[in-house]
């Protein structure tokens, strides 16, 4: 596995490699885990060269929000991409990716104005801005995203759509742990008893979706009213890009987790 922390380092790798070659991209800011795993492992299956990113993109954090204490573990995370098969692993600094003077940001409206949009103002400003550069760099044929981050996918869906870039993003499924929880960097903030908080999220999810999308939220909502340490931000039944999700928002403590299941449309 090759190592390139800088965009044009990245560039005089891959520019020999496209041609005759599908190159696949995972994005990602570090702290690695299983979810990740499946990402890499559907690019190495369908694509003959893999790209990873390591970058814990500040445009994307509130001012409020964890971007300080964002878990950050370059070595370990470095392990495990080559172990998983990455080819070249992209670690770029905040000043190679937003050098001074920096100015030009990518907004995508309507699938931006709710949810996730309204929770975190400007979240998906720095999300779309940040893909859109990573994709012109590494110019893959397909990009990997997972659905736990539902609409994080379908903004990158439709920039991908708007901005006619040949590109394809994949949406891969949600990673649940044996309890259920999505898989995400931020269930390493969860102590013992907000972990057991935190599995009524995904049981909640289930119970919507066994209701059905005209009772799931109500339905959700009524399993999360049953665990008081947990407080949802939002459970709210959504189409995006053509699948109808149930998708919640919630803390315990101080921790705020998003999870969401499909109602109708296919993933793959």
């Amino acid at each position: 596995m090759t190592t390139a922390r800088t965009i044009a380092a990245l560039r005089a790798e891959l520019t020999p490699l496209r041609t005759g070659r599908r190159l696949g991209l995972v994005p990602t800011m570090g702290a690695l885990h299983a979810g990740h795993e499946a990402l890499v492992r559907r690019a190495r299956a369908e694509c003959d060269v893999v790209v990873a990113t390591i970058f814990v993109n500040p445009a994307q954090f509130g001012p409020a929000e964890d971007f300080e204490r964002y878990p950050r573990d370059e070595q370990r995370d470095a392990g495990l991409a080559e172990t998983w098969g990455v080819d070249y692993l992209f670690i770029p600094s905040v000043e190679e990716m937003y050098p001074e003077g920096f100015g030009t940001w990518v907004e995508v409206e309507g699938l931006t104005d709710r949810l996730e949009g309204a929770a975190r103002p400007g979240h998906f400003r720095g999300v779309a801005t940040v893909c859109l550069k990573l994709f012109n760099v590494v110019r893959p044929d397909r990009a990997y995203v997972g659905q736990k981050d539902a609409q994080q996918a379908a903004v990158l869906e439709r920039m991908t759509r708007d901005l006619d870039l040949e590109l394809e993003i994949r949406v891969i499924p949600t990673v649940r742990d044996a309890d259920g929880l999505a898989i995400s960097s931020r269930n390493a903030y969860l102590g013992a008893e907000e972990r057991q908080a935190a599995a009524a999220l995904p049981r909640a999810l289930a119970a919507g979706a066994q209701a059905g999308p005209d009772e799931a939220a109500e339905a959700a909502l009524a399993v999360l009213a049953e665990e008081p340490r947990l407080a949802p931000d939002y459970v709210e039944v959504a189409r995006l890009n053509g699948r109808v999700y149930l998708l919640a928002a919630a803390r315990v403590g101080r921790t705020r987790l998003i999870d969401n299941v499909v109602l109708e449309g296919d993933l793959e």
